[in-house]
């Protein structure tokens, strides 16, 4: 039983039709999403100041690190679901689905017992000013003491989108949007609580997303709900469920490693470059949300498209996503040119020159080499939805070894122009890698 009515049928029909209807709510669902964190910064930038904001950013890169592994953990795990959807197998649709349920709790307790160790150390690691370590420790402490939340609503979220549903999530996600927004201003400003009051008005926000998901889920898409029977151990998929979940995990946090050490060269250079960085980072993951949304979106595809082995739809597929990112990031250069300054100005509160002159001058320079990140990450998810598990990580290996190299050298010489040009000249590099094993995949080119 499923929802028809909510369910986009990716499996037949218009290729970029079915792409752009899946995809707008996830671009939706993906705006929402960070509602809850760039509230966070505009309440704290306009209510506590530069130093508060400046804590958050530097907690971004540690949060960052352990969301993405266990989003990437959830992903991967719905890849299989989505396979077997396609392939009209729902016996071991339902087995997938249990394999999630027990891979994820076992994984997230083992998180949440290792970050209450690792978490102040690592903030010291990254060179936090120790001016705001505490502050930026409260907040990325709170957020990974309940960070199973965080991954059920993921878990939950992928299974849904696995069978072409990516509407009810995005429903969801408005209502505990709206209620964080109202929490932070309770948690900051009502109750005095500071950074750490953000964290807890997620964390609550996405309960709620959790509850809701689960409950619809139950009386709509029983499809998704296993039995006592489907929990049985099957060794081959639950082999292939957590290798294809650890792929996409280490994947992940191989990127958010990357973007960790790359923190700790923006931390060397003082709060207010922190500061105006953070602005422009959040303004620029709203700028990279219409591409993350059909990267999501052509993860599904060719998931439920491989496990039907229609191997023409998924590189036609792909070819309509390179175009859709090489269009949108001539939109997103122009807006930056003429509305940057005002919008890093406007979300950080700040009135400090060098704030608003750097993160406009990273947002403009980062803009027009998004047509290159629309072409990695569809690429990268495709090679993961096709069980392709080592070389998406060689690409982010590329990714983690040019931050280091920029940190360790360009950084220390060119401060902050060095971070501005740091992602765009690694991404030259990751898109060929990307491209290549892709395009001459034995699947891909002959349909093997």
């Amino acid at each position: 039983m499923t929802d028809r009515k909510s369910t986009v049928d990716l499996l037949q029909g218009p290729i970029l039709k079915s792409l752009i209807i899946f995809a707008i709510p996830l671009l939706f669902s993906n705006i929402f999403q960070q509602l809850y964190n760039t509230m966070d910064t505009v309440i704290i930038g306009h209510t506590l100041g530069d130093e508060a904001l400046a804590a958050m950013g530097a907690a971004g890169a540690v949060y960052d690190l352990l969301m993405g592994f266990c989003f990437g953990i959830g992903n991967g795990l719905a890849i299989v679901t989505a396979r077997s959807f396609g392939s009209g197998d729902m016996g071991q649709l339902k087995k997938s689905v249990a394999a999630a349920i027990v891979i994820g709790a076992s994984t997230m307790a083992i998180i949440t017992l290792l970050a209450r160790f690792i978490l102040h150390p690592f903030l010291q690691v990254l060179h936090t000013p120790p001016e705001i370590i505490e502050q930026s420790y409260a907040y990325v402490s709170t957020i990974t003491l309940f960070i199973a939340v965080m991954f059920a609503y993921n878990l939950c979220s992928g299974l849904l989108r696995a069978i072409g549903n990516s509407v009810m999530p995005l429903v969801f996600l408005i209502l505990s949007s709206v209620i964080n927004i109202v929490l932070d201003f309770f948690f900051i400003t009502g109750l005095g609580m500071g950074v750490k009051g953000a964290a807890v008005a997620t964390v609550i926000a996405q309960g709620v997303s959790v509850l809701c998901c689960l409950v619809y889920i139950g009386f709509k898409v029983k499809i998704l709900i296993p039995r006592r029977m489907h929990f049985t151990r099957d060794r081959e998929l639950y082999k292939e469920m957590i290798a294809q979940g650890l792929s996409m995990g280490f994947m992940n946090c191989v990127v958010s490693a990357g973007t960790a050490i790359l923190q700790s060269g923006i931390n060397s250079l003082g709060y207010l470059v922190i500061a105006g960085h953070t602005a422009a980072r959040k303004l620029y993951q709203f700028l990279n949300m219409p591409f993350v949304s059909m990267s999501h979106a052509m993860s599904t595809f060719i998931s439920q498209n491989y496990g039907a082995r229609q191997i023409g739809r998924i590189r036609k597929a792909m070819k309509c996503a390179y175009l859709y990112g090489a269009v949108l990031s001539i939109g997103a250069a122009a807006l930056m040119l003429f509305f940057a300054p005002t919008a890093v100005r406007l979300l950080s509160g700040s009135s400090e020159r060098m704030v608003i002159e750097n993160g406009a001058l990273y947002l403009r320079v980062v803009a027009p080499f998004l047509a290159i990140l629309g072409m990695i990450n569809p690429t990268r998810f495709g090679l993961q939805a096709i069980g392709q598990k080592m070389l998406p990580i060689f690409s982010s290996v590329i990714e983690l070894i040019g931050k280091i190299l920029f940190v360790a050298i360009l950084i220390p010489r060119f401060q902050y122009m060095a971070v501005i040009f740091c992602e765009p000249v690694i991404w030259c590099f990751m898109v060929t890698e990307l491209l290549i094993a892709f395009w001459r995949n034995p699947v891909i080119r002959e349909g093997k």
